[in-house]
């Protein structure tokens, strides 16, 4: 006689592990794959921000080139023309531009 929730042959349940596997398995493919590479690449960036100084060319994010005039905690003055400066967020500078006009440090 058989009760409710029993079965004939006794068969074992799946451990929690190996339930769990697969899971675990693409958290880890995931990480490698998208969440490292973009860690490193936001590192890259602060440390080109972090290095700007005054009279270096940049490049923001909107195409906008200029020449680096005052750096502040939160933003960087940028002037683009005589007597034309804007004032962008840090997070903005897309690279660094160097004499002939090439980016040599991007994002």
């Amino acid at each position: 006689m058989l009760l409710y929730g029993q079965s004939a042959g006794g068969a074992a349940q799946p451990s929690m592990l190996s339930a769990l596997l697969p899971f675990i398995i693409i958290f880890v493919i995931f990480y490698f794959l998208i969440i490292m590479p973009a860690r490193k690449k936001q590192k890259k960036h602060q440390a080109l921000v972090g290095g700007l100084k005054g009279g270096e060319r940049v490049i923001t994010s909107g195409g906008i080139y200029g020449t680096v005039t005052r750096v502040m905690d939160d933003r960087i003055e940028v002037e683009v023309d005589k007597n034309t400066k804007l004032q962008i967020a840090k997070s903005s500078i897309s690279g660094v531009v160097d004499q002939t006009g090439t980016t040599v440090k991007a994002k």
